[in-house]
């Protein structure tokens, strides 16, 4: 292995991997294997290639990008798979891995939601703050202070989740660093750090109520806050999630970030960023087993029975996944397969994909350009709890929120002609019926979700040449999400941090010596930011300079 360059690597970390790391280094085909080509996982690849490291990543479907896909319906159109907005990506790791050389183009619209209302005027939210003051008069002066302040708390958050968490059972010297840096931080936010401490384990029901009256706009924003998690606005530390959406920008309102070509394309300019470092990457090659010997692994064996030699294991699949299905149970140990057994993923979500004849008219929308954004169905607080309350009992709900977006009124290379594709998140819809089976309940959900659009775009099932639905079984097995948990894990107050995914295991490595999780269950959690990638790349550097002999 060449020389890892020095400006690759942090500075140590007071917790030291074991001998039978160091010893495994001369004898592996490859230094770091990554399961899964999830967008997590390649930009780990592509860090730990820039670096000097002998990588392959190992995807068991057919294509790369993991949840970030781009979909073709039966009508030939384009349509984002799963997830449609990129708008929390790290721009520094763009910066970093050349991705725009890599034909990577991003596209922000102009608005970044319209809320329709039903018999009350609709609600649009603008990138500039205080453009949407102006419009929302009396709540106006309240709506640019929540602005403001979730744009202060997010910003330290975005400072903490390029930390790598501090392990609280061993926290060491490093660890005490993290610490002292943290603290400075919270400092500098003067008297919001006070309400940072207070926030965080609110409702974001309540958060957002001591800044705003109505509740459609209490709506609008809240609904950030609870979108893939099975919780509702007034469940306790959704304001948590509110400020970890925002971290991508854009304050109350957030962004609405597309990929030119669909979200595919990001997972296409992270795998080429890979391969022009230097790293492998084999599609319809699952991974069945992380191969180890006495408490560190040695390699993985795929479905096909080969098996591949590695220093260091990096798993982009959910923790539950790779404790519980991946590691021998024997090295694991009981404890902490029972830890793993008990980690609330709790998939809520389907996604809806359809292909219009043209462009749907919303009613109060006085143009399209109000519909690039996101298309929020939440007319009010109390109507976001009582979609919430159907799934808590296993029903699928009767009135659901829906984000949906039409990403080809921005992006012309989705369709052909005058046709348009919609994309929708449909919650709440639990992974776990009380009565029936999923393969059952598509007709259901494309029905329920039609009608509810339809109150607030007449006409619209009338444009609908296809749909595509996608229950959480489909989730599960298509995109390998666990329970379809598109987050990897609950971003509860017991799932965050040095907590995620598990206390004691949050600095990236878990159960083996050599495994690492880069995926979006671990810190700082999910959505399409690539920050687990980099944090899980980042301790691997860190423990093969310690590990790396010296002469090399």
């Amino acid at each position: 292995m060449s020389p890892i360059p020095s400006d690759a690597i942090a500075e140590s970390i007071a917790h030291s991997p074991s001998d039978a790391i160091a010893e495994s280094i001369a004898h592996s085909s490859y230094d770091a294997i990554v399961i899964g080509a999830g967008h997590n996982g390649l930009v780990s690849a592509a860090l730990l290639a820039k670096a000097g490291l002998r990588v392959m990543v190992l995807e068991r479907r057919d294509e790369v990008g993991g949840a970030a896909v781009t979909t073709q319906l039966s009508s030939g159109a384009r349509a984002p798979g799963v997830a449609h907005s990129v708008e929390r990506f790290d721009p520094g790791l763009v910066s970093r891995l050349g991705l725009d050389r890599h034909g990577l183009q991003l596209i922000e619209p102009e608005v970044a939601a319209f809320c329709p209302q039903g018999d009350a005027p609709a609600l649009t939210l603008w990138p500039d703050a205080v453009r949407t003051g102006r419009e929302l008069g009396s709540d106006g002066q309240g709506y640019l202070e929540l602005d403001r302040r979730v744009r202060s708390l997010s910003g330290f958050l975005a400072t903490l989740f390029r930390a790598t968490p501090v392990d609280l059972t061993h926290p060491g010297l490093q660890g005490a660093r993290t610490g002292v840096q943290l603290v400075r931080a919270l400092r500098t936010l003067g008297e919001d750090g006070k309400e940072l401490l207070r926030a965080v384990p609110m409702a974001v029901a309540d958060f957002v109520s001591e800044h705003v009256n109505g509740s459609a706009l209490r709506a609008a924003v809240a609904a950030r806050a609870v979108r893939y998690t099975a919780a509702g606005p007034w469940s306790a530390g959704t304001t948590y999630q509110l400020l970890a959406e925002s971290t991508g920008g854009g304050g109350a309102a957030g962004r609405t970030v597309f990929v030119r070509g669909g979200p595919g394309a990001l997972g296409g300019a992270l795998a080429a960023a890979a391969r022009a470092a230097g790293a492998e990457i084999r599609t319809s090659s699952a991974v069945s087993a992380v191969l180890s010997h006495h408490g560190a692994v040695t390699g993985v064996a795929l479905s096909s029975g080969e098996e591949i030699g590695a220093t260091a294991v990096l798993s982009g699949a959910d923790p539950k996944h790779t404790l519980l299905d991946l590691v021998d149970p024997v090295e694991l140990g009981p404890t902490l397969r029972w830890r793993a057994s008990n980690l609330r993923l709790s998939g809520v979500t389907c996604k809806l994909n359809l292909a219009l004849s043209g462009a749907p008219v919303f009613t109060d929308a006085p143009n399209s350009q109000v519909l690039q954004g996101r298309i929020v169905i939440a007319p009010g607080i109390d109507y976001l709890e009582r979609a919430f309350d159907h799934s808590k009992y296993g029903r699928i709900s009767e009135a659901p929120f829906l984000e949906a977006t039409i990403p080809s009124l921005s992006d012309d290379s989705l369709c052909a002609g005058e046709g348009h594709v919609m994309s929708v998140l449909f919650q709440y819809a639990p992974y776990r019926l009380r009565e029936g089976r999923w393969e059952d309940q598509r007709d259901l959900v494309a029905k329920v979700a039609l009608e509810t659009l339809e109150q607030h775009a007449p006409g619209l099932s009338d444009l609908v040449e296809d749909v595509q639905v996608l229950t959480p079984e489909d989730l599960e097995r298509d995109y390998g999400l666990t329970e379809a948990g598109a987050l990897h894990g609950e971003p509860g107050l017991d799932q965050i941090f040095s907590w995620r995914p598990l206390l004691g295991h949050a600095r990236y490595r878990i159960g083996l010596d050599g495994l690492y999780l880069c995926g979006s269950g671990a810190h700082p959690g999910g959505g399409l930011t690539g920050l687990p990638g980099a944090g899980a790349a980042r301790e691997v550097l860190r423990d093969f300079r310690k590990t790396e002999p010296s002469g090399r």
